[in-house]
């Protein structure tokens, strides 16, 4: 009884780790989580906090017995050195898995996609991405399906742009708003009349969750695209965040993404290289099919956007502190 009920989340100290992490703890799951400082972690979340590197499969294996799920959600920090981080990692948590009997549940993205599959992308939609990550990506679906194929069980739910009270790196938080201060401009990457897919963390982490405790029902190797909210012209986000800070009584105008100073700076960062590779999804719409998840889960979670856009900012801190206070947390 405790092995269906216990899970290792690896990678819940970042955004949809350790939202997953937390939803399963107040699903009444058993949930450690591996890090490389256990100490600075609090142990009033419920989640036991294991010191161990995802990089080195003992500390995987360690950490998994008993477990029958594994939240693969871990990711090299800044986006440094993926191309030799990121297949090893899921190589250890896939052996781990194979040892103890468990399922991988992986986060997914619309990275995997290229713009043959544009303008909307099913559940087995082809994928040729355009970018290193998005082939990276693929790579670790296919790893996955592998893992399927040899007796193993994996699941992986795809979404759209993250955003949340605490998403880490994000379009949101990183292009479109600056955390720490109030908003007064957004600089939104899109521009009018083409769609991008968003994706609320708690709304993604639900859904893993739900598809996690229905998981007998999944075949070896399943795979799920998430709806989240979808912008359909490409101004939606920017008018949100503007009506949000509008009702906290600050003024912020809405204005266009420097895309011109990626190319001049991409040399020098890691980050800014990425988000200058991932230009084509605000140049061109693609959004995402989720009629295979509404078919098993009967609905997707959703938060409506001008709560979750609320909650994001006061998670940013973008919200002025006398207003934020008076809002409270709901």
């Amino acid at each position: 009884m405790e092995k269906r009920n216990t899970a290792l989340v690896l990678g819940a100290t970042g955004g949809i780790g350790g939202e997953v992490a937390r939803q399963l703890v107040g699903k009444g799951w058993r949930v450690r989580a591996l890090t490389r400082r256990p100490a600075q972690r609090e142990a009033s979340d419920g989640i036991a906090w294991m010191h161990g590197d995802a990089m080195a499969a003992g500390d995987v294996l360690a950490a998994a017995q008993g477990c029958a799920v594994i939240v693969h959600a871990v990711n090299p920090p800044g986006y440094r050195n993926w191309a030799g981080q990121v297949l090893p990692m899921l190589e250890n948590t896939i052996a781990a898995a194979a040892t103890v009997g468990a399922l991988v549940v992986l986060p997914g993205t619309v990275y995997n996609y290229g713009p043959d599959v544009f303008p909307c992308a099913g559940d087995e939609a082809p994928q040729r991405p355009l970018t290193r990550k998005g082939a990276l990506r693929v790579q670790m679906e296919a790893a996955l399906e592998g893992f399927g194929r040899r007796g193993g069980r994996a699941l992986v739910v795809r979404a759209g742009d993250f955003f949340g009270p605490r998403a880490g790196n994000t379009w949101f938080g990183q292009g479109l708003v600056k955390p720490g201060k109030p908003v007064t401009r957004i600089a939104n990457p899109g521009r009018a009349g083409v769609g991008h897919q968003w994706a609320y963390l708690p709304d993604v982490a639900a859904t893993m969750v739900a598809l996690v405790e229905r998981r007998a029902e999944l075949p070896p190797f399943a795979r799920f695209n998430m709806s989240g909210h979808w912008d359909a012209d490409g101004t939606g986000m920017a008018e949100a965040i503007r009506r949000t800070m509008a009702r906290h009584g600050v003024h912020a105008r809405i204005g266009g993404f420097p895309w011109w100073l990626l190319p001049l700076a991409a040399p020098f960062n890691e980050t800014l290289r990425e988000m200058k590779e991932m230009r084509y999804l605000w140049q061109q719409p693609l959004r995402m099919d989720n009629s295979g998840l509404l078919a098993l889960l009967g609905s997707e979670p959703h938060t409506p956007l001008e709560v979750a856009v609320e909650r994001t900012l006061r998670g940013l801190g973008c919200l002025p502190a006398a207003t934020a206070l008076r809002a409270g947390l709901a």
